[in-house]
């Protein structure tokens, strides 16, 4: 199968936040997250809904006025699932999890490879369904460690999950740069990220488009160094710019206003 990869870190993704919280007390659901709004219980829900509406099943029902921090239709998606699940107990929806998981799982490595290049709805719009699944990896694996994080037990297993993070948005810089944060004409940033999965990638706008540059360059514009982990963690909006550029573990060279301009245009994630 084409795409093995991808169930087999959807696998061991899933597979690590049921590990993580089959052995928690029952008040560990009520810890919050860094997520506005939701607790570990509203997390799981999530995964355990948008599950459930990939299999086909109608979601529940809402009325009245969404919370502040949904900002989107895929937000109100979500939040259907966690308003719904938020009287149940943890680990009742923990089984589900385990259900829904291992049920998907299943469906997955019974595809072949034409329905994994078919194009149809996602997230992000209409995509080949392998992009789709990817992007479930990069959920997941995201919201893994935003239960880590809450139960503070951080871990360093974060195998195929983390490189699929990390290689997206790696790939989202010269959208970044030059989108969002509308770097002019010849700007060229440098990022350098430490730790297990670290490289180091040159961004260059040039004729108006911003993309990476395999070539040598004689100046920067602004070089950031920072670990991976607390790179991702802005990409994914889990720490503010603030945050990213005054931990000890960022150093920044060049124009404070244009390093200013990066960390506030790097969050990717919807």
């Amino acid at each position: 199968m084409a795409y093995e990869w991808v169930v087999d870190a959807l696998e061991q993704t899933w597979s690590s936040v049921e590990r993580l919280l089959r052995r928690q007390p029952l008040e560990a659901y009520d810890r919050p997250t860094n997520l506005p709004g939701w607790n570990v219980r509203d997390v799981l829900s999530h995964l355990v809904g948008f599950e459930l509406l990939l299999r086909g099943d109608a979601p529940p029902a809402h009325e009245g006025a969404w919370p502040d921090y949904v900002h989107n239709p895929v937000g109100e998606l979500n939040e259907v699932y966690v308003e719904a699940y938020r009287q149940r107990p943890g680990p009742e929806i923990l089984a589900q999890f385990r259900e829904v998981s291992e049920a998907a799982l299943a469906r997955l490595r019974q595809l072949g490879d034409e329905e994994w290049e078919r194009v149809g709805w996602s997230p992000e719009g209409e995509r080949p369904y392998h992009r789709f699944m990817e992007t479930r990896v990069l959920d997941s694996w995201i919201h893994l460690q935003d239960l880590r994080d809450a139960l503070l037990e951080p871990a360093d297993d974060h195998g195929v999950g983390e490189e699929i993070v990390l290689n997206r948005f790696e790939a989202a810089l010269p959208y970044v740069v030059g989108k969002k944060m509308r770097a002019p004409e010849g700007f060229v940033l440098r990022l350098n990220l430490r730790g297990r999965l670290a490289r180091s990638v040159v961004i260059g706008v040039r004729e108006g488009r911003a993309a990476p540059l395999l070539e040598p360059v004689d100046a920067l514009d602004l070089e950031v160094t920072t670990p991976v982990a607390l790179f991702w963690r802005r990409a994914a909006g889990r720490v503010s710019a603030e945050a990213f550029l005054g931990a000890s573990a960022t150093e920044c060279s060049g124009d404070a206003a244009l390093a200013r301009a990066f960390a506030d245009a790097l969050v990717i994630m919807i």
